[in-house]
């Protein structure tokens, strides 16, 4: 008789195992179903829609420049830029040969930007490949882009600047983010344009807008069905500067082919009316993206024309510094207005001589008369009775040796030397001809063009050291006072005047009918002729060994009053050079006035 195996399970056994496996899997898919379509239902279905839809941010337009006509200086234009996703793109190696060669940009120059961007780009988001398109490049791309995944127009405000190197130093430019820029400021992304000099970056803050986002909807081939904005952009707020374009551009004309600095000044409220420095420079290249090579070129130029020379660039005042000195002498010794000293051409201090401009002499002056003279002789005197540490001292608190504080970046802050800073230096004791020399405005004292101005200012408004302003609006900011008393301050300008006036007064080729000018003529030697040059024209001396040629003035008709400084390099004479520049700056304010 059969009888089974008792090591098998029964029948129902495997039945009732089967069925519980059976309900272990739908329990099991149940759970997943519940986890993909409930649980992370939103989730993917965020995913499934981005699928389609793309977001891009909007690049928000900067505010505009404006002068204080309203006469625009910095606008904004629609440019378009190519830029890739690298998360849609399956084969960015191909996709950037492929750009190469639409657009004509080097393969090397893509890799470059592509390696240098992408850990700035966060994903899904553009990066720009290249940044101005022609319209040509626009039209052909247009047609095609559709057929290479990750590609994309990206449309973006594009600064321009209509008047060029006129005023290229005063608006600076902008360009792209660098990486610090970007780590310093997280509201910046990658392909962000921001201020590098000038306006641009001093105001950057005001400047600069608000990004905003649009929403695109595309087919499986990656062509845009439709595009909306869900956040619109905040465009920056515009600014008002104190610039007048017309005397911008007429002082601009004005320098000619000298390489130098003007400005006109309001002694009364501290607004920069006039800045111009030249050379310049194109400030639309920035803009538009510079090769390296051209940025090495611009670097390398020996004129310098990235340099703002009325405030980056510091330079030996020449006899416009003695002025200050002539303040310090009357604030700080014993000396009056009629204290005289005799000039025979020269001046003996130990075993040196000093000689003066004026190789015959001046005989005997007082100072008013050594101020319109320029006698070298006179400020020799005073330099030694008074001491470079009392000179020091006095030029630090009325301004020199320190930034005005005008809102523009990179500043110098020229340099007044004393005892200290030379064994600091050089590790030398201070020799007296070191004292001499600087009452005339040389060795190693330096000063810029606005500091003179600064200081020519506060002559002339009451004794009040007011802190240069481009900005219209800008309230009066007050800094501090000369250290002169103000009997003292006013027979400065007086002198001043008595330089234009007098038959030999050094700026007496200012004389105005109907409007009074008072002014300071200097010649500051760049380096000491050999005496092969020393007898020698302006234009018989090599062009780097010429003095500089200086003109610090005022001028005032009616309720009107303006203080005007040039800065020649190079140029010789201050009288011959930057006067007849003075002069007719001068025509051009009091006629605009009439």
């Amino acid at each position: 008789m059969f009888r089974p195996d008792q090591t098998h399970a029964k029948p129902t056994e495997r039945i009732a195992l089967l069925q519980v496996l059976i309900i272990a899997l739908f329990v099991v898919i149940a759970l997943r179903l519940w986890y993909f379509q409930i649980h992370k239902g939103e989730d993917f279905a965020q995913k499934a829609q981005a699928n389609i839809t793309k977001r891009q941010p909007v690049l928000a337009p900067r505010g505009l420049i404006r002068d204080r006509h309203k006469t625009i200086l910095a606008d904004n234009r629609p440019a378009y830029g190519l830029a890739l996703i690298r998360e849609n793109c399956p084969d960015i190696k191909t996709t950037l040969e492929q750009v190469s060669s639409w657009t004509g940009v080097p393969l090397s120059v893509l890799d470059q930007r592509f390696d240098h961007n992408r850990s700035q780009v966060q994903a899904f988001n553009p990066l720009l490949l290249v940044p101005n398109l022609s319209f040509e490049q626009l039209a052909y791309l247009e047609a095609r882009i559709h057929e290479w995944p990750g590609l994309t127009i990206m449309t973006r405000p594009l600064r321009t600047y209509p008047y060029g190197p006129a005023v290229s130093h005063v608006l600076g430019y902008v360009g792209q983010a660098d990486k610090e820029e970007l780590r310093a400021n997280p509201r910046l992304g990658m392909g962000d344009m921001i201020g590098k000099q000038g306006v641009e970056k001093a105001f950057e803050d005001v400047l600069h807008g608000q990004k905003g986002r649009k929403q695109q909807v595309v087919n499986a081939q990656g062509r845009t069905l439709r595009s909306q904005i869900i956040q619109p952009p905040k465009p920056g707020s515009d600014l008002d500067l104190s610039l007048d374009l017309p005397l911008q551009k007429f002082i601009w004309d004005k320098l000619g082919e000298h390489s130098g600095a003007a400005l006109v000044m309001d002694p009364n409220s501290g607004q920069i009316l006039s800045m111009v420095s030249k050379p310049g420079y194109n400030n639309n290249l920035f803009v538009q993206g510079l090769s390296p090579e051209k940025w090495k070129n611009l670097l390398r130029d020996p004129s310098l024309p990235l340099q703002n020379r009325v405030t980056q660039a510091s330079y030996p005042p020449g006899s416009v510094f003695k002025l200050a000195i002539a303040s310090c002498a009357l604030a700080r010794s014993d000396i009056s207005p009629s204290t005289t000293f005799y000039c025979p051409g020269r001046y003996k201090l130990g075993n040196g001589v000093f000689r003066c401009w004026k190789r015959e002499g001046h005989g005997r002056l007082n100072l008013q008369e050594a101020i319109s003279q320029s006698c070298d002789v006179y400020f020799y005197n005073l330099g030694e009775q008074l001491g470079i540490s009392r000179i020091s001292q006095f030029a630090l608190q009325s301004g020199f040796g320190q930034p005005t504080g005008i809102n523009l970046p990179n500043e110098s802050k020229g340099l007044i030397p004393d005892k200290e800073w030379k064994r600091r230096r050089f590790g030398q004791p201070w020799q007296g001809g070191e004292t001499v020399i600087t009452a005339i405005g040389q060795g190693y004292v330096t000063t810029t063009p606005l500091q003179l101005a600064h200081f020519v200012s506060a002559l002339v408004n009451g004794g009040d050291l007011l802190r240069p302003q481009l900005e219209l609006n800008a309230s009066v900011e007050e800094q501090g006072s000369l250290p002169l008393h103000d009997k003292h301050r006013q027979f400065i300008t007086q002198s001043m005047i008595h330089t234009v006036e007098s038959k030999r007064g050094t700026a007496r080729r200012l004389r105005m009918q109907n409007a009074t000018i008072g002014a300071k003529t200097g010649t500051a030697q760049v380096v000491r002729l050999a005496e092969e040059h020393e007898d020698k024209d302006t234009e018989e001396i090599p062009y780097l060994l010429r003095d500089h040629a200086w003109m610090a003035s005022f001028g005032s008709r009616g309720e009107d009053t303006y203080v005007v400084v040039v800065l020649v390099e190079h140029g010789g004479s201050g009288s011959s050079t930057a006067g007849p520049i003075v002069k007719d700056i001068y025509e051009h304010l009091f006629s605009a006035d009439s």
